[in-house]
């Protein structure tokens, strides 16, 4: 099991938008899903990355080669 199948199948969309550059409320727009929920999602990859913020995110996404 990789630290990616600890993420949902939104949350890997949530930190793929992360990567491209995207804000919590155009990711809302994207995935339809409320800004709220994009928070969560943000606070929940975050935690299980073992990661600090969205920058470090981004970084992930481009180091594993995520897309």
């Amino acid at each position: 099991m990789t630290i990616l199948d600890r993420l949902s199948k939104r949350e890997k969309a949530v930190l793929k938008e992360i990567a491209n550059g995207l804000s919590n409320k155009e990711i809302a727009n994207v995935l339809c899903i409320s800004e709220g929920t994009v928070k969560n999602h943000v606070s929940n990859i975050l935690s299980v990355l073992n990661i600090r913020d969205r920058v470090q995110a981004a970084l992930f996404v481009i180091k594993n080669k995520i897309r």
